[in-house]
């Protein structure tokens, strides 16, 4: 095999022809990274949490594939995927990982040591992430801590120390994460119940539309006491007005829990993370003193 397919095949493993992960794990970041730099981040640190996001969600995917590759071939939308159809081994799968999680913590090493120590419980909610779905209801809820964890390390990094907002903006990204995932989720309910695998769409069951709506509320309000508690104005509570527009319509395509358009609700989420991210900078550069 050519190294031009071989690298087509990792592309596909890593799921960079599917950036919609690493947007979803991306904006949190940037939202943490804006908040501790007080909109106006150094352009280093941006370019650090950036790459790292990209280098950590391909080494997530990776590993995911890897937990399920036994799973991967039961479900319609996952059976093409590399592990799955034997074109990626196991044991390379994992050295794959492990050079993109070192790539990751060299791009930390000039940030100040509680980054480094934050990094560890990162690598760890990354790589044990896709196994909670064997016994944890809610593993959706365990997605949310590793997609926000780089909010606590950002501010690691440019405040040295992690303020009680971090952790708060880390829980609503929790809900956030529990939302768009159930939507996910509906979309493989019928052959995650086939195989076994748990799922928030399985325990939720016929309150899967209004636990969406829940958490999707939840998310706001934590949002919204986040930017009065850092002293954000008008644009930013423009931007979760925004959102939250944005979610009445998820809640139109869900409410007949169709495949296609659960899925379509999933990948819309990237425009309530990029709504909240640009009410956030316009606030900061129109309102720039807390």
């Amino acid at each position: 095999m050519r190294l031009s397919e071989r690298l087509r095949i990792y592309e596909r493993l890593m799921r960079l022809d599917k950036p919609i992960g690493i947007l979803l794990l991306m904006w949190p970041t940037l939202w943490g990274v804006w908040f501790a730099g007080m909109g106006h981040p150094s352009a280093f640190i941006v370019w650090i949490f950036v790459l790292g996001t990209v280098l950590m969600r391909s080494a997530g995917c990776v590993i995911n594939d890897y937990a399920d590759r036994n799973f991967d071939g039961h479900v319609e939308r996952t059976r093409h995927r590399p592990l799955a159809t034997g074109e990626v081994r196991p044991a390379e799968a994992l050295a794959l990982a492990a050079v993109l999680a070192v790539l990751a913590f060299l791009l930390i090493l000039p940030l100040h040591p509680l980054v480094r120590w934050l990094s560890i419980p990162a690598v760890f909610l990354a790589g044990s992430y896709p196994f909670t779905k064997r016994f944890l209801s809610i593993p959706q809820a365990y997605l949310g801590v590793a997609f926000g964890f780089g909010i606590p390390m950002a501010f690691a990094a440019i405040q040295f120390t992690v303020p009680v907002e971090a952790w708060v903006l880390l829980i609503a990204n929790v809900f956030w994460a529990i939302a768009y995932d159930t939507e996910y989720a509906m979309v493989d309910r019928p052959d995650d119940l086939k195989i076994g695998i748990k799922t928030s769409a399985i325990t939720f069951g016929r309150f899967d539309v209004a636990a969406v709506m829940v958490c999707y509320a939840l998310f706001l309000a934590l949002m919204a006491w986040v930017g009065m508690a850092l002293g954000r104005g008008v644009f930013y509570m423009l931007g979760l007005l925004v959102a939250a527009a944005i979610m009445v319509y998820h809640f139109a395509l869900i409410r007949g829990r169709e495949r296609d358009r659960c899925f379509r609700a999933f990948l819309h989420n990237n425009w309530v993370g990029l709504a909240v991210f640009v009410g956030l900078v316009l606030d900061y550069w129109i309102k720039p003193m807390g």
